[in-house]
């Protein structure tokens, strides 16, 4: 189901408590990296003390976006907020890939120039290690609740920990090296970092450009609506089937033909009924918009261009004037009108005596609307029509 607004509030807060414990774990692991990097003059140390740097932005960020992103839809905002959480994970993809590039940029100046990195000592790469399994617990943990509820930014912040999480154990393969002897392998090991980074903010950005332009939903998920809306009594066919992402929520339009004949009232319910059907098949859907069709016009579009048929007010008229001398058109209590096949078939109560040849008044009534080329099944009932 949707969730309420007693809910959003409920995931912005959860979000929050997730994101703040992120951003304390990311100072200090940043802190740490940083003065170590310093200190032993490694550079893979040090960018990756800064990439940690980089999450502490975010996480204030990703705090900023859950809790506008997740408010409810309001009159200036009918669909709700989610695109706020999708600006902000394209905007954290970007921050990625700027720091992915000066990380790889200032290492291959290193590498390239040789310059001499001393051994780290036993000390850094036990922070490193340290640094290491911090940020691989922050990410099951952020993960985790992002899968609880919902949220795609969050899920996205938890990969922006886990690429800090590869990005110290290249580091920390780096560190070991370097004291083993191989010191250009610290150099080495930042661009690796560099491009790993990139790599993941580059995803973060294709996915969220995806959702902006209101990708569909994959094929497999687009398959499922279309069965499982099929499945309910009364539809006779679904077509025009359109989906988009909003955060982390699903939009769906679609069109399902009923039986050409049933009331205006019948057929809204059997909408309904698909409407709480899909719904079951996933939950994540926010908001379903369904249209009535009485018949399958997928992919005919120029009924909305054309002047039209006559609406009822002016096929009454029309009627009067082809039928006023009609017995039987002056006895009707109660007049259907359905639109099929670019004609109007017409239903006619008649408030008349049993001995009235109903085909025979029929007849006459076809004859004296020869001229009516809109007009086309007609159908005689006695008794009353339909409340």
């Amino acid at each position: 189901m949707t969730p309420s607004h007693e809910q959003r509030a409920t995931q912005a807060r959860e979000a929050h408590k997730v994101t703040l414990v992120g951003a304390v774990v990311d100072f200090l692991v940043g802190m740490a990296k940083l003065i170590a990097g310093l200190m032993v003059g490694s550079a893979a140390l040090v960018a990756d003390g800064i990439h940690s740097f980089s999450d502490i932005l975010t996480d204030l960020f990703v705090m900023a976006a859950t809790h506008f992103g997740r408010q409810a839809p309001d009159q200036g905002h009918p669909y709700g907020h989610g695109r706020i959480e999708t600006l902000a994970t394209l905007w954290l993809g970007g921050v990625l890939i700027f720091v992915a590039g000066a990380i790889a940029w200032a290492s291959l100046g290193r590498l390239i120039g040789g310059d001499a990195v001393p051994a780290p000592g036993g000390w850094a790469i036990t922070i490193a290690l340290a640094s290491l399994l911090a940020k691989e617990a922050i990410y099951h943990y952020t993960m985790r609740a992002a899968r609880r509820i919902g949220s795609r930014l969050l899920e996205a912040n938890a990969w922006h920990s886990r690429s800090d999480a590869l990005s110290t154990l290249v580091v920390l393969v780096g560190l070991v090296a370097t004291q083993l002897g191989y010191a250009w392998m610290d150099a080495l090991a930042a661009i690796v970092v560099g491009v790993m980074v990139g790599r993941i903010g580059g995803r973060l950005l294709w996915e969220s450009s995806q959702e902006l332009i209101d990708t569909a939903l994959p094929e497999d998920e687009q398959a499922l609506l279309k069965r499982t809306a099929e499945t309910v009594p009364g539809v006779h066919g679904v077509h025009e089937l359109r989906t988009r992402r909003i955060a982390g929520d699903a939009l769906l339009d679609l069109h399902i033909v009923v039986p050409p004949r049933v009331t205006v009232s019948e057929a809204h319910e059997i909408g309904n009924a698909v409407s709480r059907r899909l719904r079951e098949a996933m939950p994540h859907l926010a908001d379903i918009t369904f249209h009535i069709d009485p018949e399958d016009d997928e992919g005919q579009t120029e009924h909305s261009r054309r002047p039209g048929l006559p609406l009822r007010d002016d096929v009454e008229s029309l009627l009067d004037d082809a039928w006023g001398d009609s017995p039987a058109w002056r006895a009707r209590i109660d007049l259907d009108l359905h639109y099929l096949d670019d004609r109007i078939d017409v239903s006619l109560y008649l408030a008349a005596p049993e001995a009235l040849d109903l085909d025979g008044a029929a007849a006459d009534l076809r004859r004296a609307a020869a001229d009516l080329d809109w007009l086309g099944r007609l159908r005689l009932w006695q008794g009353p029509g339909r409340a």
